[in-house]
């Protein structure tokens, strides 16, 4: 049955399509499947149906629903790419091979398996757009049916869609998706805020309703006298556009009057901004609300005229005003005006700016980290608009400055960018654009990036780059440190550097560093000693003088050997480093990791490991070259301290409610700040000893679920109160 609807629905917008094509695509995908069974209980063969299905009301075409059908035969099953191409053509098993995940390779950690997955998609998306449309569908039904999921997947795979999968279907438009995953993904993320809002709106639904009809009329008609032709849909914003309005402006759900839209579609331009006075000099707009996106549209080609009035009975409402041809993109995005032609590289269409530079971060970046913060960056955040001198018009996300915008012309005048003058008036680094500025940068050949810059900037481009040069210097300065370290070792041994080069080549492919400069390097770094190096060059030498002290190592190793035969080592931080116990140890302020996260260790000189969270912003900032790996010995039974943000309403008995919290759950309080708002808010942040990331999760739920709490967050414990 679902299959004869999605033929019904293709033959309604492409009645030349091949419907035999997709026939034979479910039942290889029937036959392939067979006995494979979803969490639900219910038959595999249903999870492709209903992403083809999906793909069918996005309108695309036949290829693409083809390949929804058979997108997890070469993950899932016995089929390969060379079957499906034999059987379907190459067009349908090259979208299938884009959006398989990399499984069956090794990957060290879940999040290298991740980044390099998302890596290959970029890259088939970069010859066919039709790839990512594919795995949003795939993505979508996914997280219908996620309740089957135990919680820690459920965790994990919202994590993801909120992060990378929300924000795509925002790059290509794809309102509906975006809307979808983002509520979908905020049940399972913040169940305790999700529900509490959810009966908020429960409770007003008869009366939202009863306004929005009254409402829509109104408009229309208003319309209709002043002559415009239209159509009015009213409509309540969704459930994580609510609650971020509310965590933005520290406000309840009472107090948010602008949770309400509605769409003026009409026929054309010209009665846009006829609409658009027709509802100014009905209503009183609200100032600094109106957007013009016709004139200027949003890089995913979002289309709309959007102002705020305050409408009917006094209530804030929000009015967006388009064409059909708009309201088509709107929904659809990329889906709407879809036009494939094969072989046309998706990069020579200035729609794909965004994905052009993603592109060109996959092949800068190598450490998957890094990669999919660039990959946020590049996705997530309002975009606002400025003007260069010759009235070119960049879209930057907010918060940017002119070091953004300079490396967003070209990277020469972002390594040397010394100021900027905007509206013809002199401004720092530091000063954050505006939308609608102008903007002229000032450059000077003397100007160079530095650390302090990484806290400025707001775009994955310019942190890249700037990453880069930092890393160039120190990578320069560890050169210079290790000839000046080696040559000192070498000269005891009455060598030199410079007579040394065959043997270090020879030295650095015994210690698996590859040539002499990487084995400079490291050694510039601290990570090998001269020692290790004279032991590779002068092997008889260096054994002959320590053979003493080789004989009481031996001893001693012998005797440690018998100790962990009766007591297995356990370090006293918890934290293996590189497998040993025995490395000092400690733990990052900036990020405060616990056991059960994913941790990444930096070299200090002089002060051993520091361990950060791997997606810290201030570990990302360090040199890859002193990173090591770190893992947890799954033995550490003590406490560590962590900052939790708690925002709620400012009422007598809360704080003890929420102190009451802590302790049901077996955690202390060290310290607690709490400071009331101007708008009747409290925000308060305790620093509270945990033993794992389990326990935190589970008074961050508990925090969660309290009457008068909006928002429970983990924060750095430097971040102040």
């Amino acid at each position: 049955m679902p299959l004869e609807q999605i033929l019904t629905g293709i033959s309604g917008y492409d009645p030349n399509a091949d419907l035999e094509l997709v026939r034979r695509a479910y039942d290889f995908a029937s036959r392939a499947h067979e006995g494979q069974t979803r969490r639900s209980g219910d038959p595999y063969v249903t999870h492709p149906v209903s992403v083809a299905e999906i793909i069918a009301e996005l309108k695309l075409d036949i290829a693409s629903v083809c390949a929804g059908l058979l997108h997890d035969c070469v993950e899932d099953t016995t089929a390969t790419v060379e079957q499906l191409t034999t059987l379907f053509g190459k067009e349908i098993a090259f979208l299938v091979d884009g959006v398989t995940k990399l499984g069956k390779l090794p990957w060290s950690t879940k999040e290298e398996q991740q980044a390099e997955n998302f890596r290959k998609m970029l890259l088939a998306m970069a010859r066919d757009i039709r790839v990512i449309l594919v795995k949003l569908c795939d993505r979508l039904d996914n997280m219908r049916s996620l309740h089957h999921l135990p919680p820690e997947k459920q965790e994990r795979i919202a994590a993801e869609t909120m992060q990378i999968y929300a924000p795509l279907a925002n790059r290509l438009g794809i309102a509906w998706i975006k809307v979808e995953l983002e509520d979908l993904a905020f049940k399972y993320l913040q169940p305790g805020e999700y529900e509490q809002l959810a009966q908020e709106v429960q409770k007003t639904l008869a009366e939202r309703n009863e306004y929005i009809e009254t409402v829509e009329k109104l408009i229309a008609k208003e319309m209709h006298d002043h002559g415009v032709p239209c159509e009015v849909v009213g409509r309540a914003k969704h459930f994580w556009s609510i609650y971020q309005k509310m965590k933005k402006t520290g406000r309840t759900f009472e107090e948010i009057h602008d949770a309400i839209g509605f769409r003026v579609v009409t026929d054309n331009q010209m009665n846009c901004y006829q609409a658009l006075g027709v509802a100014h000099q009905t209503w009183t707009p609200i100032p600094g609300r109106f957007k013009d996106y016709i004139a200027l549209p949003k890089p995913n080609l979002y289309q709309s005229l959007h102002t705020a009035v305050i409408g009917p009975r006094g209530e804030r409402i929000e009015v967006q005003i388009r064409t059909r041809e708009m309201q088509a993109v709107a929904e659809h995005g990329i889906a709407a005006h879809w036009k494939y032609k094969e072989g046309k590289p998706v990069d020579s269409d200035k729609k794909f700016a965004w994905l052009r530079q993603l592109m060109e971060h996959q092949k800068e970046l190598r450490d998957p980290t890094e990669f999919l913060e660039s990959v946020k960056l590049d996705l997530f955040g309002d975009e606002g608009y400025v003007f260069t001198p010759r009235g070119d018009v960049k879209a930057l996300p907010k918060g940017a400055t002119p070091i953004d915008l300079a490396y967003a012309v070209h990277s020469t005048i972002g390594d040397h960018c010394s100021g900027a003058r905007v509206n013809g008036m002199i401004v720092p680094l530091r000063y954050q654009l505006r939308n609608g500025d102008t903007v002229e940068i000032i450059t000077n050949p003397n100007q160079k990036p530095n650390k302090d810059w990484l806290n400025l900037v707001k775009t994955a481009r310019a942190r890249t780059k700037i990453r880069y040069l930092l890393r160039k210097e120190q990578r320069e300065r560890a050169i210079a440190l290790g000839k000046d370290i080696l040559d000192k070792g070498l000269r005891k041994k009455n060598l030199t550097l410079a007579r040394s080069e065959k043997d270090l080549d020879h030295a650095a492919r015994e210690l698996r560093l590859g040539d002499s400069d990487e084995l400079i390097i490291q050694v510039g770094y601290g990570k090998v000693t001269v020692q290790q190096v004279l032991e590779k060059l002068l092997p008889g030498d260096t054994k002959k003088a320590d053979e003493p002290e080789r004989k009481e190592k031996k001893t001693e190793g012998m005797l440690a050997q018998l100790i962990r035969k009766v007591t297995r080592r356990q370090s006293s931080s918890g934290i293996l480093v590189a497998g040993d116990a025995d490395i000092l140890v400690r733990f990052a302020r900036c990020c405060s990791p616990l056991p059960g996260d994913l941790v990444v260790g930096y070299i200090s000189r002089g002060k051993g490991v520091t361990v950060h969270r791997r997606d810290c912003d201030k570990g990302l900032d360090l040199d890859p070259e002193r990173r090591i790996d770190v893992s947890w010995d799954g033995h550490g039974k003590g406490s560590h301290e962590v900052a939790i943000q708690v925002l709620c309403a400012d009422k007598p008995g809360l704080l003890a409610t929420i102190s009451q919290s802590f302790s049901d759950q077996g955690v202390n309080i060290s310290q607690a700040h709490c400071r009331a708002t101007e708008n009747g808010r409290a925000v308060n942040t305790f620093h509270a000893s945990v033993k794992d990331l389990d326990q935190l999760k589970g008074v961050i739920r508990a925090l969660s679920r309290i009457k008068g709490v909006y928002s429970v967050d983990r924060v750095s414990a430097e971040a102040p109160s």
